[in-house]
């Protein structure tokens, strides 16, 4: 398997970047095409099918649009087998009540908070990593 798996240097190395963008999370029982091409998350679940959209996408598509997201992507390529990672971050996050839905890529981590609590969370993710070096 590719990617780090040592904690201390995917936190050294997590250089978190914010996408630009506002996100939103919704769901539906079919995934028509022109949603698919925008999705930049789909998640198959016995309830429904979740995407996460580009805000103006959903909105035009008739989504309600309750939870706004900001998608902080890490861009150290970490490990699927990695352990830890998730942890110290959502902790770190939890700590300055900062909620964060994540979804792991093949290549890295993807997190998405509150569209008002990104810049204090990119503040968190650049911190955590400076202080596993010191």
């Amino acid at each position: 398997m590719s990617g780090e798996t040592n904690l201390e240097r995917l936190l050294a190395s997590a250089s978190p970047r914010h996408n630009p963008g506002r996100y939103v999370f919704c769901t539906t029982n079919t995934l028509p095409e022109q949603l698919a091409t925008h999705a930049v998350v789909v998640v198959r679940e016995q309830e429904g099918i979740t995407l996460v959209l580009p805000e103006d996408i959903a909105r035009e598509s008739g989504f309600p649009c309750n939870y706004v997201a900001a998608w902080i992507t890490l861009e150290v390529h970490s490990s699927l087998e990695a352990v830890g990672l998730t942890a110290a971050f959502s902790q770190a996050l939890a700590t300055q009540k900062i909620s964060c839905n994540v979804v792991a890529g093949f290549y890295h981590d993807h997190l998405f908070v509150a569209a008002e609590d990104a810049e204090r969370a990119l503040s968190v993710l650049q911190n955590l990593g400076e202080n596993t070096t010191r």
